[in-house]
């Protein structure tokens, strides 16, 4: 079973947000843009879901400075996510993998991250391709689905 779990920095430490707010707007000229979310989505399969629920808590996020939650609200939004080509390293996702085999001294789960952009504002497909130009390298990484795979 594969289960996923989103987090988000908090709206006043959501630097990256912020900075690729400021990015479209003076760099990319977009200036319908009214707001940007960055939101970090893990999921995790050959792990118990007594553990994952810990991990979501203690691995996947600190609780003073991130929202946790298993569904984000996108509505309003342009979203697309943002995910690592098969075979780049994903230093995040190995970080979440080694820290959660270390508390459960078991098997190390398989975990996948990806980056969830949402864009808010009255945009045009134009804006929208020239913001994920902006963030998608195509030698690293590529736009991922959206939905929850059946296996990782």
């Amino acid at each position: 079973m594969v289960y996923r779990v989103f987090v988000e920095k908090k709206k006043e430490l959501a630097n990256e947000a912020k900075s690729l707010f400021n990015d479209a707007v003076t760099l990319l000229g977009i200036k319908d843009l009214t707001d940007v979310r960055v939101i970090n989505r893990y999921d995790a399969e050959n792990i118990g879901e007594e553990l994952f629920d810990y991990a979501k808590k203690y691995v996947f996020s600190e609780p003073q400075l991130d929202i946790v939650s298993e569904e984000i609200d996108l509505s309003g939004a342009v979203a697309f996510a943002v995910e690592y080509l098969p075979g780049q390293f994903d230093q995040r996702a190995d970080s979440a993998a080694q820290c959660i085999q270390i508390i459960s001294q078991g098997d190390r789960p398989t975990i996948k991250s990806a980056k969830v952009y949402a864009l808010y504002g009255n945009l045009t497909e134009e804006n929208v391709a020239a913001i994920k130009k902006h963030v998608i390298n195509a030698v690293e990484s590529r736009e991922a689905a959206l939905e929850k795979p059946e296996t990782l």
